[in-house]
């Protein structure tokens, strides 16, 4: 016998006269016993209870914010206690008070350990994941995961002199928000799907901040050709976005790059505007400017000689 399945047992003995009504019982929270065990990181404890109300089909209680036990796992990054709570028939297609699935605060706040523990206990078993669900701001999980990149990497753009630590903490942070991009790409998430508000795809959203690592990563994939040239609802590329940034450390490596992977610097958004035309002053600037023009003039067509 495990330490686990020994506390189980011991648990098990303490719970065993608990009521349907006293497991449903919430307090002025909307806490359950269950609730405040997962919250407490009480594994074994959170399983006992957890069989005894999925038996009533009293497992996706929700608190005052609409979380289900499951979702307190998720923002608490509880990723056994996830793995057990979804064995028990937890629901994971569900959504909190801001309309966020369990994906969404995942990869939200980083937590690629709890994202992967979702994908491995439910795989081929069970009601599909719904990897593209959009939250009450119209963005999927992926979404989500590819801006919350976005502002550790805007963090440390504006950086100034910074700490050996901090520069170690923010490297961490980037790379768990890696992880949780390719976790849910495994998972069958889609970088062209458009948010629903201002119609950006993950690789719109990757420009705004000339995030190379993102940008590598999404034009590594296969279909990437489909999706370089998609436009928002305002007609901009990917190539538009990237090129109208100011004072961007990277921007002459992102535009570099889309061009390199089919980025059409001819196309032109509702403005009628090429992406050379959105591209400021200065010595940055003029860099990307020719790269966009020469790109362009060898990209039209030749006229046939009279």
């Amino acid at each position: 016998m495990t330490l686990f399945h020994w506390q189980i047992q011991q648990e098990a003995k303490k719970a065993e006269g608990l009521s349907p009504e006293q497991l449903c019982m919430q307090d002025s929270d909307g806490d359950t016993f269950l609730h405040i065990a997962v919250a407490q990181g009480r594994r074994a404890l959170s399983y006992v209870l957890a069989a005894k109300m999925a038996r009533y089909g009293s497992l996706d209680v929700k608190e005052h914010n609409g979380q289900t036990a499951l979702q307190i796992a998720v923002a608490t990054n509880q990723h056994l206690i996830i793995s057990d709570l979804l064995s028990h028939g937890a629901q994971i297609n569900i959504r909190d008070l801001w309309g966020r699935s369990p994906l969404h605060v995942c990869a939200e706040k980083g937590h690629y350990l709890s994202l992967q523990s979702i994908c491995k206990t439910l795989a081929g078993r069970g009601p599909s994941i719904d990897v593209e669900m959009f939250n009450y701001d119209g963005l999927t999980p992926l979404h989500a995961a590819v801006l919350s990149h976005n502002a550790v990497v805007k963090e440390v753009r504006h950086l100034e002199n910074p700490c050996p630590f901090m520069i170690s903490e923010l490297a961490h942070r980037r790379r768990r928000f890696v992880e949780c991009v390719r976790t849910l790409m495994h998972m069958g998430a889609s970088y062209g799907t458009k948010d629903l508000k201002s119609g950006r795809t993950c690789l719109h959203m990757a420009a705004e901040e000339a995030n190379i690592e993102l940008l590598h990563l999404f034009l590594e994939q296969p279909m990437s050709l489909a999706v370089v040239n998609v436009k928002t609802f305002s007609g901009n590329t990917a190539l538009h976005i990237v090129s109208s940034l100011q004072n961007y450390r990277n921007q002459v490596e992102a535009v570099k790059l889309l061009m390199r992977k089919g980025a059409d610097s001819g196309m032109r958004n509702f403005e009628n505007e090429l992406p050379c035309q959105l591209v400021p002053e200065g010595s940055v600037g003029e860099k990307v400017r020719q790269i966009l023009k020469g790109k362009y003039g060898q990209n039209r067509p030749r006229t046939k000689a009279k």
